[in-house]
């Protein structure tokens, strides 16, 4: 004869657990929903800053001094005196206003090249510096304290016309993601004679992600 408290106990032991398992799929389900949506929208306010391009236009950038430089298309300005002038050319390749927060400078060193730099030698930038995303926008840095440890490396750079590291920390307009990124600052090619001795040839080395996991 059937033990019907048994069976009864069974079926509901039964249907509990496919509603567990039902409701675990749904949790994990919204989950990956609700990640997949927050990626979408990361993605969305996301900057990319990468140079400019060999066809964009020359950029002029002035300093509260009024020292001005003339950064060339895909390039850089460097100009030493007692004070040390940097200008940079930038495009926004993402999808989001970048903001930057800070810059460092030092020569190149290839075997020091791939180290991601400390965030707390970076200089903080006096103004806020927005990059449109799709658009073209440019930075500007000074070194203007001898007892600043990085003014004697990169002025004695400037002088003898070496190659320069440039890091920018920057984020999207919300302050997270933040992004460092390294730009080689070289001499500009000799036989391209239309810029005068202040101008870099820019590269990227370099992306490092702060506030996610880096892709490398």
């Amino acid at each position: 004869m059937a033990d019907w408290v048994t069976i009864s106990s069974l079926a509901t032991a039964g249907g509990t657990l496919v509603l567990a398992v039902a409701t675990f799929s749904s949790v994990r389900s919204a989950n990956r929903s609700a990640r997949v949506a927050e990626l979408s929208l990361l993605t969305g306010l996301r900057p990319v800053l990468i140079p400019t391009k060999d066809d964009d236009p020359v950029e002029t950038v002035r300093f509260g001094d009024g020292q001005a430089l003339h950064v060339p298309a895909h390039g850089a300005a460097v100009v030493a005196t007692d004070v040390v002038y940097l200008g940079l050319g930038l495009r926004n390749g993402g999808s989001g206003l970048g903001v930057i927060h800070g810059w460092r400078a030092e020569p190149r060193d290839l075997d020091r090249v791939r180290d991601r730099p400390e965030l707390d030698s970076f200089h903080r930038q006096q103004i806020d510096i927005y990059i449109p995303a799709g658009d073209t926008g440019n930075w500007l840095g000074a070194l203007r304290d001898p007892a600043d440890p990085d003014y004697r490396p990169v002025r004695e750079a400037v002088e003898t016309g070496e190659s320069l590291v440039l890091d920018l920390l920057y984020g999207d307009h919300e302050g997270g993601q933040r992004t460092i990124v390294r730009f080689s600052l070289a001499p500009w090619p000799a036989d391209e004679a239309e810029f005068d001795a202040s101008a870099r040839r820019v590269t990227v080395l370099r992306y490092w992600n702060i506030d996610r996991q880096d892709p490398r």
